[in-house]
């Protein structure tokens, strides 16, 4: 697709590449099917380079509570405003051409409840390009960043998405229907949502955030004193949104976050690839988070 925002996103993607201020992930991988549904497992080449000069902990940028890359984002990143509460900023180290950041403005805890504005903006990406809307709430769900911030990663061959668990979600359910898959062995929520290319902006936005308010209410996801949620990932994309709780972030020493749960897992090393192959991607991911009710 390259609507207004794909031709700016394509256009700083290759002046942030010219300079080096873009450095994209360099990856192999294995391909293959699991109790029927297909999963890509990467191990990242370039990611010990990337971790000895940035102590990286996962893929997507560096967990140092004194570095905010989104407060006053790399303008050689920056794509520009989403919005009045929002700014589009190149993943540093994107995980497909163009993985995009949508963080807010004036800084907020990533645990916080996701609003309005948040689904603006991916809706903004979403209407226009489709592609598949990814949240990491706390470290305990993968987040290497505090300041709060979604993803936004394009549907292309290869990349993660909600397409895989397709044939065993209810076919032409009306928006918010509230779904499992049987599947997924794990505590987790399916919701439809029916959002796609051209659909009008504010109506994306509305589905996408009663959506995960339906999520939300049927996990028992709720804020606590502090006003903060419990940790949990989401991902909205081929007309569902997925809310899974998050119980911790690491299975054994591979660090899993939102983009997990769309088919597509990330290692260090050719030999955790090979330890989440012979586990099984469906067992990897029951293991970060909690039970499925009985």
């Amino acid at each position: 697709m390259s609507g207004p925002w794909m031709k700016a996103v394509d256009a700083r993607s290759a002046s942030a590449l010219a300079s080096g201020a873009l450095q994209p992930v360099q990856s192999e991988q294995f391909e293959f099917e699991h109790a029927g549904l297909p999963f890509v497992v990467r191990w990242v080449s370039s990611l010990a380079a990337k971790d000895a000069s940035q102590g990286v902990a996962v893929p997507g940028g560096p967990r140092d509570p004194n570095f905010n890359p989104f407060l006053n984002p790399d303008p050689e990143l920056t794509v520009g405003p989403l919005g009045d509460a929002h700014v589009a900023i190149l993943n540093k180290f994107p995980l497909s051409p163009r993985h995009l950041v949508l963080a807010v403005r004036s800084f907020a805890e990533q645990l916080q409840p996701l609003d309005r504005t948040d689904f603006e903006a991916l809706a903004r990406l979403m209407t226009e390009a489709g592609g598949l809307g990814l949240f990491n709430g706390g470290t305990a769900a993968g987040a290497s960043q505090r300041h709060k911030h979604t993803q936004w990663v394009p549907a292309m061959p290869g990349n993660a998405s909600l397409a895989l668990f397709l044939p065993g979600l209810p076919a032409g359910a009306p928006p918010l229907t509230v779904a499992t898959h049987p599947l997924l062995p794990l505590r987790h929520c399916f919701v439809r949502t029916d959002v796609g290319i051209g659909m009008p902006l504010e109506r994306a936005a509305e589905q996408l955030h009663l959506a995960w308010q339906h999520g939300c209410d049927t996990l028992g996801l709720a804020p606590g004193a502090d006003g903060l949620l419990p940790p949990y990932n989401m991902l909205a994309g081929d007309g569902w949104m997925l809310l899974i709780p998050r119980s911790r972030e690491h299975y054994e020493d591979i660090s899993l976050s939102a983009i997990s749960f769309g088919g597509t897992l990330y290692t260090r090393h050719r030999e955790q690839a090979e330890r989440v192959r012979a586990a099984g991607p469906l067992q990897v991911l029951a293991a970060v988070g909690y039970p499925a009710p009985a």
